[in-house]
């Protein structure tokens, strides 16, 4: 069914709502206007190391932060849609989407899976890969050991915990693919990085990535990646 009218119709049941203040929007809606003015674009040029690339679309602040946690809470809402559109967007904008052969969303374990519903990773990359045309592997990396909330560790604790988190469970899906990682959030690119490298060596011709949004260096937050 068309994406258009999938949401027209179930808009008429379940009114579209904006993933950060609740107000009702359009059917094809991401945030409403006043959450969408003051949300911050992030112009950084960082990258995590062992990717080719880096793209976000949003600086992690007050304003984005509760259309995340609907999401890391485990209620999808219109989240999944409004990020996901939009970093499909950026990617098409800077010729990255034009580079990619495969998209590989940020695993989570079982329990952390079981526990939420669902991956949230998973759900950006089918808007992503709905707008631009290109598939998911969502099986060809696993996340094989539980790791401790990252949220409540320091940039070398982050590093430490996510080590050989990681691996790689279907190697001919990605060898000699071009892949893009996508997570909802980026804050020291520990994880991002760590999957990057074994990717990398599981035959990824080129590894890029992606999060909905990056934080700023010197910024607090709640991030937990």
């Amino acid at each position: 069914m068309d994406i258009k009218l999938k949401r027209s119709l179930l808009a008429l049941f379940f009114p579209n709502r904006c993933p950060v203040c609740g107000a009702i929007i359009g059917s094809m809606e991401r945030f409403c206007i006043s959450c969408t003015g003051k949300l911050t674009p992030y112009t950084g040029t960082s990258r995590p190391p062992h990717t080719k690339s880096f793209t976000a679309c949003f600086v992690y602040d007050e304003n984005i932060r509760p259309a995340i946690m609907l999401l890391k809470r485990g209620v999808c809402g219109n989240a999944d849609y409004a990020l996901g559109m939009y970093l499909a967007e950026k990617l098409r904008e800077n010729g990255i989407s034009d580079r990619i052969d495969l998209l590989i969303p940020v695993p989570m374990s079982r329990s952390g899976k079981a526990e939420r519903g669902f991956n949230q990773s998973e759900l950006i990359c089918k808007v992503v890969g709905r707008e631009l045309g290109i598939p998911t592997a969502r099986s060809a990396a696993a996340k094989i050991r539980s790791t401790l909330p990252q949220k409540s560790l320091g940039r070398m604790s982050r590093r430490v915990n996510v080590r050989n988190a990681f691996s790689v469970r279907k190697p001919e899906i990605i060898a000699g693919k071009r892949v893009l990682i996508i997570d909802d959030i980026c804050t020291t690119g520990s994880t991002i990085s760590e999957l990057a490298k074994v990717l990398s060596s599981s035959g990824a011709s080129e590894v890029h990535a992606a999060s909905c949004c990056r934080t700023q260096a010197g910024r607090k937050n709640n991030a937990s990646l």
